[in-house]
């Protein structure tokens, strides 16, 4: 019988790739409409009541929640369980809830059009906001005040399902995504979310292949219909034709091969065939990903975001809670470096006392804050010099834009060294100390920067955005966006030059440090030290030994003699496709 004729027609649907693997087989369609909320005025006698109902509500969700975050500690682990813990501490906000009461009696209206109006406040809040961290934890929000409102109309949502099958949902809240993974869940497609949601970051703690942001996959599709989520790419499969399923199971096949193949290179050093070594570190946020972190080869943590530690908090930790954590991490990975980022805060990362700005990308964060909290900066600084007895740390600075920040920031490591041994606390003394170059002023003063740190380490996410004015969390105008622009490259090149000028070694921990198309660029440019997400380790240390050091530098070159990044691209992809057709670009 010929391919295709007993098919419907193959639609092909594009989204982002949120979790890698490939799941093939039939749709549970998940539909979950929001509560229906109609505004009904109330009685004094009927207040009582309302409250006691509310009440019941409020304790049925939170016995909802802690079986979750039970559930999620045991699969999961603490950092990925952070999520609902966050959602706990909403239904524990004592001022918020009592706001709620206060309202049903002074207003005299139903339970659910005040909880509905009261959180929704907060919620509309984040959802405008202008970082896509903030608009991401709305969700969160919604999630809670959903819960209450089904538990007030005792509504209850599908939690089992018969047989395999892959969810396709508009979109899914954290606790959907955990709760339907009891199930035999082969695979995850939503129609909106992005790489940060909760359902990627979720689906990737779970290793089950998903795409987030497939637009209309949940209108395009019907229930048992036989559908491909390609984690890989990103796409999602409607009806595919018996041609594209044997397509897509030899890739499924072909990269699990390759992912085994790739562990055979854990122990060994990130190093050209011509003997040109480099460092391969790993990007860090939560202490969980330590173990996978050794896994995978890394030769050091390249980066850690200590302002994760923020999160769920309403203070900054103390000084011997930062200690201990900071200690932990760098016994965990001795004898490799691990260098230890100040807290950025500000801007796209969450701070308790933010102040209202119209562009925050622009204004108080990163060491801006630090500098202007001199307790809080110096309270981490000690903190950080305590971690360092084994001399394996590091100290590194965000958001900086002149000299003058570098050297206050200098002069309260001094300090906080002064203080410590008035104490006869041991700390090293050498302690190396860099710079984040994200903005352009510190590109343009890499040279002068350079003179007084050990080490610089480029933030492309940031450095991108600005040098092209472009906000990535815009999608009227992410798509200009653009890592491969020439200015990028040619802003590059001149950090890493300058920097070894002054025998400073350069690194990048940015995302385009992880990206495998730009490796043999950024080789080619000279970077020391590439710092990624663990997750890609591998692939970029194939490619790191899998050529000499004299071929990247004539790649690299070729590549900042192109005058589009559409040049850019297509040219080092086809290089690496050339060299490499087992990696995975999309």
């Amino acid at each position: 019988m010929p391919d295709d004729q007993t098919h419907k027609p193959e639609v092909i649907i594009k989204g982002i790739p949120a979790s890698p693997g490939i799941a093939i087989g039939p749709v549970f369609l998940f539909r979950k409409s929001a509560p229906t909320i109609r505004e009904k005025s109330i009685t004094a006698g009927e207040v009582p009541q309302e409250i006691a109902r509310l009440e019941q509500a409020v304790a049925r969700s939170h016995k909802e929640l802690r079986k979750i975050l039970d559930f999620a500690l045991s699969k999961l682990g603490d950092d990925k369980a952070k999520i609902f813990e966050a959602q706990l501490m909403i239904l524990e906000d004592s001022i918020l809830f009592e706001t709620v009461y206060k309202r049903v009696r002074n207003e005299l209206k139903n339970a659910e059009f005040v909880v509905h109006d009261e959180i929704g406040k907060y919620h509309r809040m984040m959802l405008t906001s202008k970082d896509e961290y903030t608009r991401e934890r709305a969700h969160d929000v919604e999630d809670v005040r959903n819960r209450i409102l089904r538990n007030l109309q005792e509504e209850k949502l599908i939690s089992r399902l018969e047989g395999s099958s892959v969810i396709i949902s508009q979109n899914l809240t954290a606790a959907d995504t955990l709760i339907l993974s009891r199930n035999d869940v082969l695979g995850y497609a939503t129609d909106i979310g992005g790489i940060t949601s909760h359902t990627a970051l979720l689906a990737r703690a779970l290793k089950i292949p998903a795409v987030v942001g497939a637009r209309n996959v949940s209108h395009s599709v019907q229930h048992g219909e036989r559908v491909i989520v390609d984690g890989y790419s990103g796409v999602v499969y409607i009806n595919p034709s018996e041609t594209t399923v044997r397509e897509l199971e030899e890739k499924q096949r072909q990269f699990k091969l390759f992912e085994e193949r790739l562990s055979e290179l854990r122990d060994l050093p990130a190093e050209t065939l011509d003997g040109h070594r480099v460092e391969l570190s790993a990007n860090m946020e939560f202490e969980k990903e330590i173990e996978f972190i050794r896994l995978q080869g890394a030769d050091g943590i390249g980066l850690y975001r200590s302002e994760m530690l923020l999160i769920g908090k309403e203070v900054f930790p103390s000084e011997e809670e930062q200690a201990e954590q900071y200690r932990l991490i760098a016994e965990s990975m001795y004898p490799k470096r691990v260098i230890i980022r100040t807290f950025d805060v500000g801007g796209d990362k969450i701070v308790a006392d933010a102040v209202k700005e119209n562009n925050p990308f622009l204004g108080w964060r990163g060491i801006r804050v630090m500098l202007d909290k001199p307790d809080l900066f110096l309270e981490q600084l000690r903190a950080i010099l305590r971690s360092s007895t084994k001399k394996n740390v590091a100290v590194m600075f965000p958001m900086i834009s002149s000299i003058k920040e570098v050297r206050a920031a200098k002069g309260y490591v001094e300090e906080a060294k002064k203080q410590l041994r008035a104490q006869n606390l041991p700390f090293d003394e050498n302690i190396k100390v860099g710079i984040m170059v994200e903005v352009p002023a510190a590109a343009v003063l890499a040279e002068d920067l350079a003179d007084e740190v050990d080490f610089l380490s480029i933030g492309t996410n940031d450095l991108i955005q600005y040098l092209l004015a472009v906000d990535r969390g815009n999608d009227v105008v992410s798509g200009l966006y653009q890592e491969f622009h020439p200015a990028v490259l040619r802003f590059l090149r001149r950090i890493i030059e300058r920097g070894k000028k002054r025998d400073v070694w350069v690194g990048m921990c940015g995302e385009m440090a992880g990206d495998p198309m730009a490796t043999l660029l950024l080789l080619g440019l000279g970077l020391d030290e590439f710092s990624v997400v663990p997750k890609v380790l591998p692939e970029i240390k194939k490619i790191i030994r899998s050529v000499k050091l004299r071929e990247a530098k004539r790649i690299a070159k070729h590549a900042l003699s192109l005058q589009t990044e559409d040049e850019v691209k297509a040219y080092l992809r086809s290089t690496m496709k050339e060299r490499f057709p087992d990696i995975p670009l999309d």
